[in-house]
């Protein structure tokens, strides 16, 4: 399904997404604490509450046409349910090739915040690379690639009633015809099925027919794939634990830059701390949280990818999956100003880093008397 925006002559083209709003007698009418912003043609989207898929696509339509000279949506794949899978590239337009980031949300349909997250995420940056030096520099340098539901079939499952609300996996039927779903973060090319899993298709780990059966990890494995030399770092956002996550999630496998992922990790859950006092644990998935196999953090490290992290964001359990509407908004803010480190960290090691080596080597040659014409 490819996101549309509103069509010609509706009264509210070009006012911005706008969710408040019924119809009556074919007119509208408005909820009185939405009257004024109409009165100026003009909605606020609230990021700080849960939309359903096809508000968050219209979104995503809303943003490029807002933001026409930095954002564009990419169609990459289709869900089993033959749904478009589309992300937002956000970048200053350059000549040259640039790097790039990777953010996706939703790859568990439950775990609602995490969509919000990449909304808030998206609404930051954009805000923000015309008054901020720092970022202008990145989004010149790098163009971010993200999903704000990787998982759209199951995510408009959970939102089907209260008894779907819980669902975690894709849509796809199991290999007996009877049962529905595989779990996408057991489904890549990572150690699949070799630890944590169940062969049982009704089980909320179960890893699909084999290493990337599914469309949806497919389509993330061929996209990334296809351009992983360009990519920085890789950031995965689920729920809930207050977890940052680093590869492998298998025991036996210890990623080579282990260290610096552990370093990194811990300062941007430093930052994180700083917002409002939440504490969030940085290591391997084996370590604070449990074994696994078949991630996509784990599969895009496998690529060479550098820096690539699981966010797992509020709570520690009291509401679980079911965070409060009123949790998103510091749950975002805390969140960005982690996820804002990693990149920026990314950037500056690469940028910086160049910047650094040239200058050296020529201090270097001047210093052997060496001249350059």
């Amino acid at each position: 399904m490819t996101p549309t925006t509103r069509g010609e002559g509706h009264p509210l083209v070009d006012a911005g997404p706008v969710y408040l709003l019924g119809l009556y007698n074919k007119d509208l009418y408005v909820d009185s604490h939405v009257f004024c912003a109409l009165l100026s043609n003009k909605v606020e989207y609230d990021y700080f509450q849960y939309h359903p898929m096809e508000e968050i696509s219209s979104w995503m339509s809303q943003m490029a046409k807002q933001y026409p000279d930095v954002v564009a949506i990419v169609d990459y794949g289709k869900s089993y349910e033959n749904r478009t899978i589309s992300l937002m590239r956000i970048g200053l337009k350059s000549d040259t090739k640039k790097k790039a980031i990777w953010m996706d949300c939703g790859i568990h349909a439950r775990e609602w915040i995490a969509p919000a997250f990449c909304q808030y995420f998206v609404r930051q940056i954009l805000q923000t690379y015309k008054t901020d030096a720092k970022m202008e520099a990145m989004m010149t340098n790098m163009d971010f690639y993200i999903t704000p539901v990787l998982n759209i079939d199951g995510y408009m499952f959970s939102w089907k009633n209260s008894s779907t609300r819980l669902w975690r996996k894709n849509r796809s039927p199991g290999p007996s015809g009877d049962c529905y779903g595989t779990d996408l973060n057991r489904n890549f090319d990572a150690n699949w099925g070799t630890i944590r899993v169940s062969s049982d298709c009704n089980s909320d780990i179960y890893p699909g027919r084999g290493p990337i059966s599914e469309p949806e990890a497919q389509a993330v494995t061929y996209f990334v794939g296809s351009r992983k030399e360009d990519f920085l770092c890789f950031l995965t956002i689920h729920s809930y634990g207050q977890l940052l996550l680093i590869p492998y999630g298998h025991p036996d496998f210890t990623a080579s830059n282990y260290d610096e992922l552990m370093k990194v990790g811990e300062e941007a859950a430093e930052a994180i701390l700083k917002v409002h006092g939440k504490t969030y644990r940085v290591g391997t998935s084996p370590a604070v949280l449990y074994p696994n196999s078949g991630s996509s953090r784990d599969w895009a490290r496998m690529q060479d990818i550098p820096l690539t992290f699981t966010f797992e964001l509020r709570d520690n359990g009291t509401y679980g999956f079911e965070l409060p509407q009123e949790e998103i908004q510091p749950t975002c803010e805390e969140a960005y100003s982690g996820a804002l480190h990693i990149i920026t960290y990314a950037h500056d090691k690469t940028f910086n880093g160049a910047a650094a080596t040239a200058a050296a080597l020529w201090t270097t040659l001047l210093a052997l008397g060496v001249h350059l014409m």
